[in-house]
């Protein structure tokens, strides 16, 4: 999450009745720190599993649970509350009410709400799998979205019952990442892309490898950003331990070989190719099948290495390639290493920036070369650069594969 990426967002957060009500105290928590307002509103039933207490503390905002509520000059509440909201969000979303929805009915005040609103609205199911499935609810979810309404999950898994299926409300960051991403410009509407990140690892024996300093960070966050802005993402991961960004398609490797096999294999659906992995260089010629030993004698092992196949050349040497972006991490010298590299790969543009000094950090600074110049973005999270990169992208993106909208 990148710092206030909601900001000047007001919501109005709907609950509904059911145990993942609890949930809802880590959105508000989430949604507040990225800077959104958030009014809540609950129904009766959601009252009975977590208290207005709690939510009025977590959003900083008084909670209504009633239309005849006097707080409201013009008692008027069911118009009021929506009418400075960028969207209504309903979580957890019941089955009844959303066969409420479904049909119009206005009977309480977050329905009523739902009905008089003119801005959009979001649900965010949850109930036993066997109301999931039932077809009422299936007839109402689809006419939910053929009236508009966006639908997030639900996820599958335990639920509280003891019964194991769809229909557990997505957890309180998916939610969160469902709502950022609903907000996000589409500026890659449409759009097909293909992304590395991460380190890779070469293995020397089955215990030991060749590996770099790459957290990965910068690619999920540039995944993440892709995917908010309307793409659709591929991500081919090395080992790191992040989590998959909402909505993106992830493929796990190891070493350069497989890494190159997965995107040359796939590339050819891709629109745009963003090569952010720190791609091993080199690997030994031949892998011990056995743990390398000590020797009395100690006598310190010697190997022998080979090439790895160069995935940002192959890429951009295609007879229809993609949009191809590469990254560059140096040591030193950026300006004149980044340029050299571009040219070298021949590759439309190449984002640079001084590797030992950011890997495994928060935040970034980069330096963006193509043939018509240089031009240096401003130091900032990950996440917030991300989003500006993907901007960078779009906008040199030939007319061909224009960006949407």
């Amino acid at each position: 999450m990148a710092t206030a990426e909601l900001a000047g967002k007001h919501l109005v957060l709907g609950m509904t009745g059911g145990i993942a009500c609890y949930k809802i105290a880590e959105l508000t928590r989430l949604l507040t720190k990225a800077g959104a307002t958030v009014q809540v509103v609950m129904t009766e039933a959601a009252t009975q599993f977590i208290t207005p207490v709690t939510m009025q503390a977590l959003s900083g905002r008084p909670v209504y649970t009633s239309q005849w509520d006097a707080r409201v000059p013009n008692n008027m509440a069911h118009i009021d509350l929506s009418r400075e909201a960028d969207a209504i969000v309903i979580a957890p979303a019941s089955t009844d009410f959303l066969a409420r929805l479904a049909h119009g009915m206005a009977d309480d005040l977050l329905s009523t709400l739902c009905i008089a609103r003119d801005c959009p609205l979001l649900v965010v199911p949850a109930m036993n799998r066997q109301m999931w499935q039932n077809p009422a609810t299936q007839r109402n979810v689809a006419q939910l979205r053929a009236d508009g309404i966006e639908v997030l999950g639900p996820d599958s898994g335990p639920q509280a019952c003891g019964e194991i299926g769809d229909g557990r409300m997505l957890e309180a960051a998916a939610t969160y990442e469902a709502i950022a991403s609903f907000f996000a410009p589409k500026i890659l509407s449409g759009r097909r892309l293909l992304l590395t990140a991460g380190p890779t690892f070469e293995p020397l024996d089955p215990v030991r490898g060749i590996t770099n300093r790459s957290s990965g960070k910068m690619g999920f966050a540039l995944a993440r950003a892709a995917q908010q802005a309307g793409a659709d993402v591929h991500l081919v991961a090395g080992p790191v331990a992040l989590e998959t960004p909402w909505g993106v398609f992830r493929e796990d490797v190891q070493t350069a070989q497989q890494m190159h096999d997965a995107v040359m294999r796939t590339v050819a659906d891709a629109d745009i190719f963003i090569g952010v992995a720190a791609v091993a260089d080199w690997r030994v010629d031949h892998v011990s099948d056995r743990k390398i030993k000590k020797t009395a004698e100690r006598t310190l092992p010697s190997f022998s290495f080979v090439e790895n196949p160069d995935i940002l050349a192959a890429v951009a040497r295609l007879s229809k390639p993609p949009f191809v972006v590469g990254f560059a991490a140096e040591s030193d010298n950026l300006e004149v290493h980044g340029e050299e590299k571009r040219a070298r790969k021949n590759v439309p543009l190449l984002i640079g920036n001084l590797g030992p000094q950011t890997f495994g950090l928060d935040d970034n600074e980069v330096i963006l070369f193509e043939a018509g110049g240089a031009t240096r973005l401003p130091r900032a999270d990950k996440q917030t650069l991300a989003r500006a990169l993907i901007t960078e992208i779009a906008k040199r993106l030939p007319p061909g594969i224009s960006p949407a909208g």
